[in-house]
């Protein structure tokens, strides 16, 4: 569409004289034009002239449509040699400048397609110029090793738009942002050759884009946000500039390459290097220590360019003043900083792209995003009249009425007063929407404190997370509100006590202090946590990152389920380069989603029967997600796995799908070699050794105890032969074991079996196998027998700890987990759950249905408290210890009136359950074998 056909708007002239002048020159263009003509060069004197010099162009360039005419700038110069570069490219700039600044002015372009032709001028000029420039000192022979073909990937120099220039989003006057860099690796041992190559054409690259001549200029280039600018000359390698960032890169440095973008040069390479910079720009956790950073670097701003105070129209700074577009731009790109690292998705380099993708996912509220965005577009368009007035790089508003006036009509706005009034609303619009973000909150009073609680507090002092003086100013301000949330629990005392444990065991504050203020919700939370379970407190204080889940995820929704538990990681390693960077993102995962599952079973929004199936399915996900990564690595070393491959078999309480906060795994290795006798892969293994080292290194995935902490504790004492046994077993060897070796307790742990992880048609083999053990042995003459003086045993080496203890001794779990057990041998059933075990049971007539429903009650009863118990306690449960909180929460989770109605319950179930199992296992274990072979209950 023509370029008048597209007019929505046009400014009024300010200087008629010269509007009139202008409409004069042009008195041939379509008259719908005449309004832009005259408005733009009646308020600026710039255009007015660009009109002049470039007349002829601009007639045919209005004739059509504004991109055609844009190409038709740009193209051309691909063409241009290096003597004629500069000449064309101010040319190019000054025909870029008149066509955008028309296209604005008249609503032909909306903001973005304005910033956007600026912004690709700039970067074809940067591209450009390097590879001219390099094409010569290749010609030169002062570039090691490179040819003439190397000059158009500039042989390795990369110019990295930063700022706005990065984002695509220059405003009418800027200047552009650079960082030069070059591939060091590129020219091994005759790198400092190149670079001193490099700098020569950095620099004449900079004085052909910024130097003023008769043509004028194509862009003022600023080279100071390369990495320590005030020592380092204009160009150095990537492997200068990761070390630089890695050592000391600073939160202004962060946010500056949210909008890094290569912009000339060798692409590619700007790309791997930006990729290489992820993690110094997007971490890894929640960061927002970035918000008292960004706040910091606002006072900073305000104080040199005295920028504080009032608002007030005359001299205002519409980019760095109060409520002014680095306001917007600070509030997006903090929170980009804060949750970017998680979620890729917020990475946009645009501000209003940036804004909409906060939005999208949350972290900023729908209409507040939209207000900011149409107050940003605003203050940009006030940012382009102010500089197309005498192409300055200002962003001030003039000093004078008259200078405010003439930017008013340049606006299109003849009632200056309302101008006025819209201006000032609009920049304190976007000061009150940003400044409760950034700027942090005053310390208000907390409660009077007891001498004991002074003294607590007082301790804090020096503890590690406290060391730094950023730390202090935080929590200062923090701490009020903490004791207030204290001060409210059950017991006071003892909650400031667990509190200060968990305070104790941080090795640093200034991230989750930050977190704290940032989202006073927390609080709450973690004083609930450390008034009830000091042993979650604890667990927290080291692995205080978990938090990020509790508000930069779905952290209160629905379970997902095992299976898109195990698609979540996988994705998750995915993202992952090398292996031990997998295995670190495998144990940030879970530990997030164990705590999830504390948290909501601490809460009351699961009961301990849906968190161990909870707790479950996260180990099968773990172990099944983990298993082809480990696969993956030693398949590289050792060749793909020999036969038809391997399982991962659960035992005990995973394979029942069923486990508590502090379960451990019992897992079992079966593979079939299928007649093979060895891997073949660039170092070969014999096919036992292959499994056995592939069972070995799954293992040490599983439990390795690193910086992200460890997955699980695994015990492999199950498989065949227990410890004397091989750590991985052939399908046929498993078999054999199991119909012609194996103990009666051995098949009382197969009936819990589940594969978890492994090749198809193993895992079938595995489960026939089982089935079929479970057939072939529930007829054996001494399974009763065998039990109960297994029984007497365990409960010899295990007895009882106290009434509190619902797991060793008669009639409690392990004593009912054997009497199912044997009930599901017995009846050659494959069901794994203790509550299935026993109704199969009772269909077998093992159990009458009496004590079959008494010894479902007991166990539930039995199991309610040992989950609780085991989130409340990562150790020995001492009763004595326990607080109002994790009594109240043992109460509320098993149903008692309080904690001694819990206690007489527990004891009645016991009792119970413990007649029971007497009843049906120790008569029969004395009968003659006749008996045994005929009865079974």
């Amino acid at each position: 569409m023509p370029f008048a056909a597209r007019l929505t708007r046009s400014p009024l002239p300010h200087d008629q004289a010269a509007g009139a002048d202008a409409v004069a020159s042009f008195a041939d263009l379509a008259p719908e034009l005449r309004g832009l003509i005259e408005g733009a060069a009646g308020c600026s004197p710039y255009l007015k002239d660009l009109m002049r010099r470039e007349g002829d162009w601009l007639r045919a360039a209005l004739a059509g449509a504004p991109e055609t005419a844009l190409a038709g700038v740009l193209d051309p110069l691909e063409e241009v040699p290096l003597d004629h570069l500069g000449v064309a490219l101010r040319q190019a700039k000054r025909r870029v400048a008149l066509l955008t600044g028309l296209a604005d002015l008249g609503g032909v372009w909306p903001l973005e397609a304005v910033t956007g032709a600026l912004s690709a001028l700039a970067d074809r000029a940067v591209d450009l110029s390097l590879k001219r420039l390099v094409a010569e000192e290749i010609r030169r022979g002062k570039l090691p090793g490179q040819t003439p073909e190397d000059a158009e990937t500039a042989a390795g120099l990369v110019a990295l738009a930063m700022g706005k220039g990065g984002a695509g989003e220059l405003n009418y006057s800027s200047d552009i942002d650079l960082v030069v860099l070059f591939d060091q690796d590129r020219y091994g041992a005759d790198w400092q050759e190149a670079r001193a190559a490099f700098i020569r054409v950095t620099r004449k690259m900079t004085a052909l884009l910024s130097d003023i001549t008769s043509e004028g200029y194509v862009f003022r280039t600023d080279l100071r946000l390369r990495p320590d600018a005030a020592v380092t000359p204009v160009c150095i390698s990537m492997s200068a500039a990761e070390a630089y960032y890695e050592a000391q890169g600073r939160t202004w440095e962060r946010a500056a390459y949210i909008k890094a973008r290569p912009a000339g040069g060798d692409l590619a390479a700007g790309d791997r290097f930006l990729r290489a910079l992820t993690p110094f720009v997007w971490r890894k956790h929640l960061d927002f220590a970035a918000i008292q950073d960004a706040h910091d670097m606002r006072l900073r701003i305000r104080d040199h360019r005295r920028l504080h105070g009032p608002i007030v129209i005359e001299g205002h700074n519409m980019k760095l003043g109060v409520g002014g577009i680095r306001e917007i731009e600070f509030f997006t790109q903090t929170r980009q900083l804060i949750a970017g690292g998680r979620d890729p998705d917020l990475r946009d380099r645009t501000t209003v792209g940036g804004l909409a993708a906060l939005a999208a996912k949350g972290w900023v509220p729908p209409d507040v995003a939209e207000e900011l965005t149409a107050l940003y577009r605003a203050h940009r368009e006030i940012e382009h009249r102010l500089q197309m007035v005498s192409d300055a790089q200002t962003h001030d508003m003039p000093a004078t009425p008259e200078g405010v006036a003439r930017i008013a009509h340049f606006c299109g706005e003849s009632d200056v007063a309302a101008f006025r009034a819209a201006l000032k609303d609009r920049l304190e619009r976007t000061d009150a929407r940003c400044e409760g973000f950034f700027a942090p909150g005053q310390a208000e009073d907390g409660p009077a404190l007891t001498e004991m609680q002074q003294g607590v507090v007082e301790g804090w002092r020096n503890y590690p997370a406290l060391r730094s003086e950023r730390a202090v100013q935080i929590f200062r301000r923090l701490r009020p509100q903490l004791l207030k949330s204290l001060h409210k629990a059950a017991n006071p005392d003892e909650a400031l006590l667990a509190f200060d444990g968990f305070l104790k065991g941080l090795p640093a504050g200034v991230q989750l202090f930050s977190l704290f203020e940032a989202n006073p919700v927390l609080i709450d939370l973690i004083v609930d946590i450390a008034g009830t379970t000091p042993a979650l407190a604890r667990h927290l204080s080291r692995n205080a990152a978990v938090l990020d889940a509790v508000i930069g995820g779905s952290f209160w929704a629905p379970w997902p389920g095992m299976a898109a538990l195990r698609d979540g990681l996988t994705a998750a390693m995915a993202e992952q380069g090398d292996y031990e960077r997998k295995l670190d993102a495998a144990r940030r995962w879970m530990k997030e989603w164990h705590f999830r599952v504390g948290v909501h079973h601490l809460r009351g929004l699961v009961d301990a029967f849906e968190a161990g199936k909870s707790y479950a399915d996260l180990a099968e996900a773990v172990v099944s997600a983990v298993w082809p990564v480990v696969l993956a690595e030693f398949s590289r070393k050792h060749g793909t796995p020999p036969g038809k491959g391997a399982v991962v078999l659960g035992m005990g309480s995973v394979g029942a799908g069923r486990l508590n906060a502090g379960s451990d795994l019992d897992l079992i290795v079966v593979y079939d070699p299928d007649g093979t006798d060895s891997s073949d892969g660039p170092r070969p293994l014999a096919t036992k050794a292959y499994y056995a080292r592939l069972t070995q290194a799954m293992v040490t995935a599983l439990t390795a105890q690193m910086a992200e902490g460890r997955l699980y504790e695994v015990d492999m004492r199950l498989r065949p032969s227990g410890r004397q046994g091989a750590v991985a077993t052939s399908t046929e060897s498993f078999r054999a074991y199991q119909m012609h070796e194996a103990w009666t307790w051995e098949h009382l742990a197969l009936t819990r079996a589940r594969v978890l992880a492994g090749a198809a048609e193993v895992a079938e083999t595995v489960e026939a196998t089982r089935r079929a053990v479970l057939v072939a042995k529930a007829k054996g003459p001494r399974v009763i027998a065998d039990v109960a003086e297994m029984r007497a045993r365990l409960q010899a080496a295990k007895p009882a700890t106290g009434h509190w203890d619902a797991k060793n001794g008669p009639g409690r779990l392990m004593d009912l987990e054997l009497l199912a057990q044997t009930g599901c041998l017995l009846a050659a059933g494959a069901v794994r759950r203790v509550e299935q075990q026993l109704q199969l049971s009772e269909k077998s007539g093992f159990l009458s249905q009496t004590d079959a429903q008494a010894a479902t009650r007991a166990y539930r009863v039995m199991w309610r408290l040992h989950c609780a118990i085991k989130l409340l306690s990562d150790g020995a449960f001492d009763p004595d210890r326990l607080g109002e909180g994790g009594r109240a929460f043992l109460v509320r989770e098993t149903g008692a009136a309080d904690a001694a109605d819990l206690v007489a319950q527990l004891a009645a179930a016991v009792a119970e359950a413990g007649q029971i199992v007497e009843r049906v296992l120790a008569p029969l274990a004395d009968a003659p074998d006749d008996d045994v072979k005929a009865g079974s209950g």
